[in-house]
């Protein structure tokens, strides 16, 4: 089943997060994953939600998504990320209440 990371983040040292967007594509490519969404100011519509910038990847399945955020090389990458932003990220797996998924 795909499965979605979604990043809202907010960029508080522009040159460090510089090195954390040249070397982080490199590491979703080898857990299977692409990008949906790269960095994109959205247009909060309804609610009281106002993220700066979102990122969206899709992977094929929730055992590469977590194989992705556990991989020991990509931490030091995302320690990058977590020194020059403030972010929120969450994992969703495709799918619907229609078909019984809750």
């Amino acid at each position: 089943m795909k499965t979605y990371l979604i990043l809202d983040f907010t960029i508080t040292d522009m040159e460090t997060f510089m090195i954390y967007v040249r070397e982080i594509p490199a590491h979703i490519k080898r857990h299977n994953g692409r990008y949906i969404v790269e960095g994109v100011k959205p247009d909060g519509i309804e609610g009281d939600w106002q993220p700066e910038t979102i990122v969206v990847l899709e992977f094929p399945s929730p055992e590469d998504a977590r194989a992705f955020l556990k991989d020991p090389e990509i931490q030091p990458v995302f320690a990058i990320r977590h020194k020059s932003t403030i972010s929120k990220l969450i994992l969703v797996e495709g799918g619907s209440w229609r078909d019984g998924i809750r």
